[in-house]
């Protein structure tokens, strides 16, 4: 599905990228051209002008010199920036060369052909090809005929080609770099899009194994209840008792599902304040510490007072008591925990950190995916879903903090997160 979606990206910026320089080139050769034109018609009335003003340079038909009587060509005897070959020709009205003036030597018939052509187009502004040559014609009328101005083209014409063949070779250069940039950017682009859908596809994937369980559990107690439906509901107890377990678990499920949904949802409007975030620490150990001190765990705690934040007093509170909880379900026997608070440089910290067995290596950059559990046996006798972390790291960075995890393996591990302060 993903290469196939990748394969289209690659098609579409392809075809807007060929369009878009089909576009470019075309207009870049048309701006070209017409200035190519526009040149040429100058040269022809300019060496019109020139023709028509320097009659000494007129040459009869058939008229002859001899070697040491025939000019030399030089620039001087070319008018300025006229091309490097250029006739003049008078006719009458019925097409017969009347004269014709160049200081190149040619023959009548080349003379002859090129009128023939020209007069033939029924335009007064033209080009042809002939002899291998590429030339442009002028007629203009008289009242004797026609005079027509003819001037070499032919390395304007080199010009216009070679610029075709350029663009050619630019393209397909342009394309072949462009199509491996676009692989390139279209692989990192897809990248995100699949990890998204694989976490999504692994979320109901565990989501629906996590309902699978308790589901199975509470139809095994009502079967047993329902062959029993004989007996006083207070023989029955044992597996009301375990219907209802499974009940909460899954309330607490479906909570914290609906939870991360609403957090998720980025037009949700969050109410926040300036709040006491030292007093939000400290009253959170006191409602925890009963439990702290009946499991045998040595409690440290140093916080900052009067240290303030911006945000949801509520949702500050539930990730410090995510976190507290999962230091305390995590701690080795009769360990210790460690909670900080205190203000570095533009940001507040907090750290929760109790020893232990510790995370691995391999299991750090996926601890707060939801639904990611080290040891899914121990998770579950405690009745985690392994959704507590997702909840916290969503809150934190909606408030612009970060959240990370440090561990030691077989001695501690730190979860903190930083919030700007005020």
């Amino acid at each position: 599905m993903f290469k196939k979606l990748r394969n289209k990206f690659l098609i579409l910026n392809l075809v807007i990228i060929t369009i878009m320089m089909i576009f470019a080139f075309t207009s870049i050769y048309l701006i070209t051209y017409n200035n190519v034109r526009t040149e040429i018609v100058r040269e022809l009335h300019k060496t019109s002008d020139f023709h028509r003003k320097n009659k000494e340079f007129i040459q009869k038909p058939h008229q002859e010199f001899n070697d040491d009587e025939r000019l030399p060509i030089t620039d001087n005897m070319m008018p300025p920036a006229e091309p490097s070959v250029s006739f003049y020709i008078i006719t009458d009205n019925g097409g017969n060369i009347l004269s014709t003036t160049s200081i190149f030597e040619m023959d009548d018939s080349f003379y002859t052909s090129a009128t023939n052509v020209a007069l033939a187009s029924n335009d007064s502004v033209g080009k042809f090809k002939l002899n291998g040559y590429y030339w442009a014609y002028l007629i203009e009328p008289a009242f004797f005929g026609n005079r027509i101005v003819f001037v070499d083209i032919t390395s304007q014409q080199s010009i216009l080609r070679n610029l075709i063949f350029t663009f050619i070779i630019v393209a397909f250069v342009m394309l072949f770099f462009i199509l491996l940039i676009s692989v390139f950017f279209a692989n990192k682009s897809i990248k995100p899009i699949k990890e998204a859908f694989d976490k999504q596809r692994q979320f109901i994937g565990d989501a629906s194994h996590e309902l699978k369980t308790p589901l199975a559990v509470i139809r095994t107690n009502v079967d047993v209840l329902l062959s029993n439906c004989e007996d006083s509901i207070q023989n029955q107890s044992k597996w009301l008792n375990y219907i209802k377990s499974e009940t909460d678990r899954m309330t607490k499920l479906t909570d914290d599902l609906l939870y991360l949904t609403r957090v998720d949802h980025s037009n949700l409007e969050m109410i926040k304040s300036d709040f006491n975030l030292s007093e939000t620490v400290e009253n959170t150990i006191l409602t925890m510490e009963a439990v702290i001190f009946e499991n045998k765990i040595s409690l440290d705690y140093h916080v900052e007072p009067n240290l303030t934040a911006y945000g949801n007093h509520e949702q500050i509170k539930q990730v410090i008591v995510i976190l507290l909880d999962n230091a305390i379900k995590y701690v080795n026997r009769q360990g210790k925990i460690i909670i900080t608070l205190k203000k570095q440089y533009h940001q507040t910290i907090l750290s929760i950190t109790n020893s232990g067995k510790g995370i691995a290596d391999e299991h750090i950059d996926k601890i707060f995916d939801r639904f990611y559990r080290t040891d899914k046996s121990r998770t579950r006798a405690n009745g985690s879903y392994g959704l507590g972390l997702a909840i916290a790291k969503t809150i934190i960075e909606q408030h612009g903090g970060k959240i990370s995890v440090k561990s030691i393996p077989n001695q501690n591990t730190t979860f903190s997160f930083k919030l700007p302060s005020n």
